[in-house]
This record gives C-alpha cells, sequence and structure tokens, in this order.
C-alpha cells in the first residue's frame, strides 16, 4: 500500500533534518576548537552558536511543542555562548537532539497535523510549526556550510554524484 501524504512529509523531514544534521557533523570534524567559535564581530554569531542555536529551536518547537515535552530552553544562552563547548559535544547535542525530534515526527499522526499548539507565544498548527523547523534548521545549515567552506578554502564535497552519469546515482 502506498504511504499517505502525512506519512511522506513527516519521513521527508525526518530524513531532511538527520541529513543536515550530518553535514554540520561533518563540518565540525573539519575545523578546530577556535574555528569553530570564531567570530567576525561582536553582533556575529559562530558555528557553535549556530549549532546552540538549531538545537533549541528543535527541543522548543518539535519536542516541546509538538512532543509535550516541558519547554527548558533558555535562547539567550545559545548566542551568548564563547567557546565553551568542544566541537565533538556540540556534534554530540545535536545527533542527540536531531534523534529525539525525529522521534518525535514519528509518533505524529495526520490528524495532529491541524491540531493547534502553542509555542513562543505563536498559536501555530503542528504542521506550521514543523515545517517553520525545517526552515530554520535548513537555513542555518546552510550559513554552518558557506562558514566552513569560507575558512577550510574547500569543497565539501556533498554534491560529486552530479558529475557521473544520471544512471548512477539518485539525488536526494
Amino acid at each position: 500500500m502506498p504511504e499517505t501524504t502525512d506519512q511522506l512529509l513527516l519521513k521527508f523531514s525526518a530524513d531532511k533534518l538527520t541529513q543536515l544534521a550530518g553535514r554540520i557533523g561533518d563540518c565540525l570534524g573539519r575545523l578546530d576548537y577556535d574555528q569553530v567559535w570564531m567570530r567576525s564581530g561582536d553582533n556575529a554569531n559562530s558555528i557553535g552558536n549556530l549549532v546552540l542555536h538549531v538545537c533549541g529551536n528543535m527541543r522548543q518547537w518539535i519536542i516541546s511543542g509538538v512532543g509535550g515535552k516541558p519547554d527548558i530552553r533558555v535562547r539567550d544562552r545559545e548566542f551568548a555562548a564563547r567557546g565553551d563547548v568542544q566541537a565533538a559535544e556540540l556534534k554530540e547535542r545535536l545527533h542527540a537532539t536531531v534523534a529525539e525530534a525525529t522521534a518525535t515526527l514519528g509518533a505524529v499522526t495526520a490528524e495532529r497535523l491541524l491540531e493547534r499548539v502553542k509555542i513562543q507565544n505563536y498559536e501555530i498548527t503542528v504542521l506550521e510549526a514543523i515545517l517553520h523547523v525545517m526552515e530554520h534548521f535548513a537555513q542555518h545549515t546552510g550559513q554552518i556550510l558557506f562558514a566552513t567552506k569560507q575558512i577550510t578554502g574547500g569543497d565539501l564535497g556533498y554534491y560529486k554524484h552530479l558529475n557521473k552519469p544520471a544512471h548512477e546515482e539518485k539525488t536526494p
């Protein structure tokens, strides 16, 4: 039996979060401690800040807002951090948060997608919360990838398969 639209959406969302978290983890592995926490100015965020921020956002919107767990986020701490965490621990936190969020998404039913929830004083549907996290996570992943390319001066290699004949690889 073919998957339903809600199942396709939720599976795609979980898979995309996992894929993007893997790319962030790869970036963290390419950088040293100082590079992870480097800032271009007082009003700029480091890669470390962005990782803490996407974890906090995903925890608040998906794990708490959709999944019902307590909201323990202190958003200002995500941006105030100045080298408080090693890259390996950031990677571990990110993957643990994504695992918990994808498990939460796995429990969402079609009926729940239209359920209204309150997150950060916004009254939205569960569907809107999921789409918000997907957009937010992708945008900050792009910033992390760009910063990593700028710092290392190298290609991250995520799209090398596009240079192969179409029958050998599929674009995700």
